[in-house]
């Protein structure tokens, strides 16, 4: 039975009811949206995104003991084959890579100079140990990030919505939308690319068996490179 499962992930959708869902979600996105107003200045900018990712997985986690599941029940388990999560973990990152690549190519706007680029340039005129644990929060913070996104937020959406494929789809697109929105506030390059992160992201979680760790995987390469090209 628990070979099975390991191999096999039930897809959440079918385990909750949709009012459960609704509930869960409303709670949820309240919490992630109200955790955004609150800063601390001392812990700085990297500090208070830690703080918040970890205040809304902590509210998941409790919602999901609510309801007698745990983040296992989505995807938090141990790869079948390593060597299968490394490759989806490597096609993740090509795929958001392309996509960001034609993004802009195609799109008029001039590159921005966002708070996080501002953040992660003085990342270098920190001491080594500083850079490190810099460095530790951002790998925690895409770890935290996927188990909120496509862990949890997406899997609810399934199930307000019903277990079907249209639905699923609809599922994917909304947690994308959240997912750039929450990193910008406006219709700025950065929440269209972020968005298109949370999509192909979305999408591989889908198709490939709903195990978290080759997304959390791709999500930590990306944001090592974004630190790398701005030291």
């Amino acid at each position: 039975m628990n070979t099975k499962r390991k191999n096999s992930l039930v897809n959440p959708a079918s385990q909750l009811k949709p009012i459960h869902a609704l509930k869960d979600l409303i709670i949820f996105l309240s919490v992630m949206f109200l955790i955004r107003e609150v800063h601390i200045e001392q812990i700085g900018f990297w500090g208070n995104a830690l703080l918040r990712s970890i205040s809304t997985v902590g509210v998941a986690s409790i919602l999901l003991y609510n309801r007698k599941q745990s983040w296992r029940d989505i995807g938090l388990i141990k790869p079948s084959n390593i060597w299968r999560m490394l490759g989806i973990a490597g096609i993740t990152f090509v795929s958001t890579i392309v996509c960001i690549i034609v993004y802009k190519m195609i799109s008029p706007s001039p590159k921005e100079t966002t708070e996080v680029v501002e953040e992660i340039t003085k990342v270098v005129k920190k001491s080594l140990i500083q850079q490190i644990f810099i460095v530790f929060f951002i790998w925690l913070e895409s770890l935290l990030e996927e188990l909120q996104d496509r862990g949890f937020s997406l899997t609810r959406f399934e199930s307000l919505f019903g277990n079907k494929l249209i639905f699923t789809i609809l599922a994917v697109l909304i947690q994308a939308v959240i997912f750039g929105f929450r990193h910008s506030y406006d219709l700025s390059d950065r929440s269209i690319t972020t968005g298109m992160i949370g999509l192909v992201f979305g999408i591989v979680y889908v198709v490939s068996g709903r195990n978290l760790w080759p997304l959390i995987i791709a999500h930590v390469i990306l944001n090592s490179m974004s630190i790398q090209n701005h030291l």
